[in-house]
């Protein structure tokens, strides 16, 4: 058992380097500072700082910690012939490219309610797990479908682009979709004055599962495109 576990670690941390190319000090440090300043900033505002206001502020982070092992998997292995390799290996795109997303969600998962449950002690009465849970349907979402771009695009740049100019085209449509179920980024806090409880219930519901369905068939459509091995090499 003993040197079951030191394997798991060995893998683990050989992996963590692939994933994020030995520049996850960097993320973490901009999810962090981000995280830091815009809590500051909040509490030195006039209005009343809510648990909504603590899910926005969180939500950035999370991008940020997804953001660049997501965009830039692909092209990395491309760059250092490891996909060369990956190809070798039988049913390599469960094997390899669904541990490597499942550990950077749960690596994000873990920093992020490290800093929900800081926000709980020190900012503001929260329930860390639950907002970590709301969290991470847009998360999966955005990092599912920035893996697959990265299988169309092969460029973690391209991907990039592309993922930045559609947060763009959502962040121009809040105003239309702020409470919409096809809005990706729905905030659930949002005590919402104009609408229904039950409604608002059935909203939140709706844009789980919209956006759970969305995150599942990008990461399929992902793992198939990756079965075509001439396209990468």
């Amino acid at each position: 058992m003993k040197d079951k576990l030191i394997l798991l670690k060995t893998i683990f941390k050989y992996n963590q380097k692939i994933i994020f190319a030995n520049k996850f000090i960097y993320f973490l440090l901009a999810a962090i500072g981000f995280y830091l300043l815009t809590a500051t900033i909040s509490l030195f505002q006039e209005s009343i700082f809510e648990a909504s206001d603590m899910y926005t502020i969180t939500l950035i982070p999370g991008l940020l910690l997804i953001f660049y092992p997501a965009c830039f998997g692909v092209q990395n292995d491309q760059d250092s012939k490891i996909i060369e390799i990956l190809f070798g290996i039988p049913n390599y795109k469960y094997k390899v490219w669904l541990v490597r997303l499942v550990m950077t969600y749960a690596v994000a998962a873990i920093i992020l309610l490290g800093l929900l449950v800081l926000a709980n002690v020190l900012l503001i009465e929260i329930n860390p797990i639950g907002m970590l849970f709301s969290l991470l349907f847009p998360l999966l979402l955005l990092g599912n479908l920035s893996f697959l771009l990265s299988t169309i695009t092969k460029s973690g740049n391209g991907t990039a682009v592309i993922v930045i100019i559609i947060g763009f085209i959502y962040f121009v449509m809040q105003g239309w979709l702020k409470e919409s179920q096809w809005n990706i980024f729905l905030n659930p806090y949002l005590s919402s004055t104009r609408t229904n409880p039950m409604i608002w219930s059935k909203i939140l519901i709706n844009n789980k599962i919209f956006t759970s369905v969305i995150s599942i068939i990008t990461l399929v459509w992902g793992l198939y495109n990756m079965q075509k091995r001439e396209k990468f090499i």
